[in-house]
């Protein structure tokens, strides 16, 4: 039996887990990671601003502008200065900068750990910049830090802070050129470097090679990090100087050290390089599959639409002078943007692997081919088929996130593709081993000439999931869009059921207009994508994107209900909708709004013509509205309101990815439910996290405790990154009713004592209904406490029955929780 934990109850049930140092965690279907009380202060003009967690087992009901739930007592220096009922922040009007403070929750024993002011509205954590380098090229490179996620890696409480490092030359997968190696650090709050991993020359630079997830995947209460790698992958370690102390490569299989693969190999192709890789690619020709049975045509000259010339297979000097004509003269005039000549700094083959190391250590912990795996330099993935030929493009399009496959249950996702073929891999971790959980792959998308064709918009070659094919994003979500306690992965214009099935994939009819009216038509790939309770007034998630597809997709923009993809309003375009957002930024407007080419409210009316940035949102304000992040390049980023007031401009900062202008990271990482900023300084020496330092009398509980909110975190920092959302509806209009509040499957004598002790001072439990109630169960904690289990069990049948009899001086609400709290400790007794 179920039932939620009321009143101070929950306090009760976990109150050691609020001393100091230790950790509670919330237990609804999903078990999310521990932490800490989160406690902070700031120095401002009105004093030193405090803000700290509710943790969702502490909230017990719905108020009128936020929840109920535990209260909390505020120390200076040790001294009781406050008693705080309606929030979790307060100012202390007579605070100093040398003041300590601290905050317990008023049904713990202990106190939180002490926290001293910062002057400023930021925290600044330090970071140890890399050295730059040289590419093989001559080009010399720097560093900046870049994507962010945090997690508990050390099982202590408290977020450590994994932060990606990208050369200055790192590139989109379209375009040509080498780059530098990519690092991934882990730091303490404190800024300790725990460890690198330098993932090696052999994994290229760029927002969709390098998907890195720090999640508590075995629910060990210490995170793990996993990502993609390939030979010459190694973690560095630091002592507490911060200097380097040793260097381990990860494991390679032993089938590929057999092959004769090593960590010293460069798998970078030169310019020559590429051209040696063309002319053996046109010398296998006859050996491909898709040759043998007929599909591509039996020669290469066919296949670029010139007079035969040559027998098959081809002779070395005759397979030169096809790539020679392929580069001179059929690559360029197909498009005056292929100049294969210079094409350089690509891996195209080469071992690929997944691997899991330990969040504390960064000690491997194991390695298995990544899948699915390239097979081609992306022949068969269409990056040769369009005008524009892009070797190694569409094959390397990586995500990543983790997911609650089973609703209790988190699992490492990792995709490849989304243009054309997509394959998605889903892996259990279970502390010492990775095994596939299932897979669901399109299959290649079928071309007749892998050098001449259209290979989007069309079914992969697999039965059952081939609709997949086409309908990936440039990043990812995970929600329960059906229902069913489990998240599933929304893939863009398609969604992956958690067992692995095609839950399904939207299309609809071109309208007039585009280039093929009344043709069904895949809605396609799109830039950005946002899944949360966009509209309180329907029922479920939905989905808001945008597509790229132009007179080839039948919206540019949609909203979708999430659980069935049925589109609730949307427009076509004719062209490459880039961008597009959703937030509550219109008071009045019930839900949220969204916005693409103009602004409409969540039910699909049109507000404004004129629509705010996109590059990220922010839920900053204490009212529950959201706020919006602008700024790219070499401006400074800053926080606007839904009028365009700047709310925070954090000078001295820069986001990331050009005029994508992401921060590092956008997350609920301490202090109450509000988001903070995440953004590096300028020459990159420290990340600044900044909070919102304003009073809010909105309770809530940290919405990292919210499963699709805190996946969303994790993956936020995949490709092109986007917002997280809660599960519920989050917004100024909320019905605080409709929050989800924490269950419990047990009970305990004194969580019921305590559940009946909040009932009475509410007013629930009349007298003398109360006297006869609290006196009979507090003889049986007297007995239990006294090991006499016959005579608790006694008197808790008698609480039993008279709560049957005094029901009519109980409120619906504490008779039902109180008899079924008795009901489960008798049961479990």
């Amino acid at each position: 039996m179920k039932f939620r934990v009321l009143g101070i109850a929950a306090a009760a049930v976990c109150a050691i887990a609020f001393t100091d140092g230790e950790t509670v965690s919330a237990k609804d279907t999903q078990e999310i990671q521990s932490t800490d009380r989160g406690l902070i202060a700031h120095e401002t003009e009105e004093g030193v601003f405090l803000s700290w967690r509710l943790f969702k087992e502490e909230a017990t009901a719905a108020a009128e502008n936020g929840l109920e739930g535990e209260n909390f007592i505020v120390y200076r220096d040790g001294e009781k200065i406050a008693e705080v009922e309606n929030s979790t922040n307060f100012v202390d009007e007579q605070g100093s900068s040398d003041a300590e403070y601290r905050v317990k929750a008023e049904a713990a024993d202990e106190k939180s750990e002490a926290v001293v002011p910062e002057n400023e509205r930021y925290y600044e954590l330090p970071l140890q910049k890399p050295e730059g380098g040289t590419t093989p090229a001559g080009e010399d490179y720097e560093y900046t830090a870049n994507d962010m996620a945090v997690a508990d890696m050390n099982n202590d409480g408290k977020n450590e802070y994994v932060v990606q490092w990208d050369p200055t030359n790192s590139k989109d997968v379209s375009q040509n050129g080498y780059t530098g190696n990519t690092y991934i650090d882990v730091y303490t709050m404190e800024g300790k470097l725990l460890y690198r991993v330098d993932l090696g020359k052999n994994i290229r630079s760029g927002a969709h090679y390098t998907q890195f997830l720090a999640y508590d995947f075995d629910e060990n209460g210490q995170a793990e990090l996993m990502m993609k790698t390939a030979p010459g992958t190694k973690v560095l370690q630091y002592d507490e100087d911060g200097n380097q102390v040793s260097e381990e490569f990860i494991t390679m299989p032993e089938k590929d050290k057999e092959a004769g693969y090593s960590h010293e190999d460069d798998y970078r192709l030169s310019s020559e390089d590429y051209y040696e890789h063309v002319v053996d690619m046109f010398m296998e020709w006859p050996e491909y599959e898709e040759v043998k049975s007929g599909q591509w045509p039996e020669t290469l000259e066919e296949a670029f639409g010139i007079e035969q010339r040559y027998d098959y297979p081809l002779e070395r000097e005759e397979a030169e002078e096809l790539a020679d004509y392929f580069m001179d003269e059929y690559a360029p005039e197909r498009s005056d943007r292929n100049n294969l000549r210079e094409f350089e700094g690509f891996i195209v083959d080469g071992p690929e692997y997944l691997t899991v190391f330990n969040g504390k250590t960064g000690e491997e912990m194991d390695t298995v081919d990544y899948e699915p795996g390239r097979e081609d330099d992306g022949l068969r993935w269409g990056d040769y088929a369009m005008e524009r030929i892009e070797p190694g493009n569409r094959v390397d399009r990586f995500l990543a996130a983790p997911a609650y496959l089973e609703e209790d249950k988190p699992y490492a996702v990792f995709a490849r593709g989304y243009y054309t073929r997509t394959g998605i891999t889903a892996y259990e971790w279970d502390g010492s081993s990775l095994t596939k959980h299932w897979e669901a792959d399109s299959g290649f998308t079928p071309m007749d000439n892998p050098f001449n064709a259209s290979p989007h918009g069309t079914d992969g070659t697999d039965e059952e999931l081939g609709a997949l094919a086409g309908q990936g994003n440039h990043s990812l979500s995970t929600a329960d869009v059906d229902g069913d306690g489990s998240q599933e992965i929304i893939y863009g214009g398609a969604t992956v059921d958690n067992d692995g099935s095609l839950l399904y994939s939207s299309s609809a009819e071109l309208p007039e207009g585009s280039a093929d009216p009344g043709a069904e038509a895949k809605f396609g790939h799109g830039d950005a994508m946002h899944v949360a309770d966009i509209d309180p007034e329907r029922d479920g998630l939905e989905i808001f994107s945008v597509f790229e597809g132009a007179a080839n997709a039948p919206y540019g923009y949609a909203l979708r209900a999430a659980e069935n993809g049925e589109v609730l309003y949307g427009e076509y375009t004719g062209k490459d909708t880039g961008r597009g957002m959703i937030g509550d930024i219109v008071p009045g407007s019930r839900g949220m709004e969204t916005w693409a080419v103009d602004l409409r409210a969540a039910d699909g009316e049109v507000l404004d013509d004129d629509t705010p940035g996109t590059n990220m949102n922010i839920k900053w304000a204490g009212d529950g509205t959201t706020q919006i992040i602008e700024g790219s390049g070499e401006e400074a980023p800053r926080i606007v309101d839904g009028n365009g007031e700047t709310v925070l401009e954090a000078e001295g900062t820069r986001t990331n990815n050009g005029t994508k202008g992401n921060p590092g990271l956008v997350a609920d990482v301490y202090g109450d439910w509000r988001e903070e900023l995440l953004v590096r300084t300028e020459d990159s020496s420290a990340v600044r996290i900044y909070t919102n330092t304003s009073l809010t009398d909105t309770k809530m509980y940290s919405l990292m405790e919210d499963a699709q909110y805190r996946t969303g975190i994790a993956w936020q920092n995949t490709a092109y990154n986007q917002p997280a959302y809660p599960s519920f509806y989050f917004g100024s209009d909320m019905d605080w009713e409709q929050v989800p509040l924490a269950e419990s499957s047990s009970v305990s004598y004194e969580s019921l004592q305590a559940s009946l002790k909040q009932y009475i001072e509410n007013d629930e439990v009349g007298r003398p209904a109360a006297k006869q109630l609290s006196n009979t169960l507090k003889q049986a904690v007297h007995h239990q406490e006294k090991g006499r289990e016959d005579k608790a069990l006694d008197f808790l049948e008698k609480f039993k029955q008279k709560l049957i009899k005094q029901e009519s001086h109980l409120s619906d609400d504490a008779a039902e929780n109180l008899t079924e709290q008795v009901e489960s400790l008798l049961e479990e007794n």
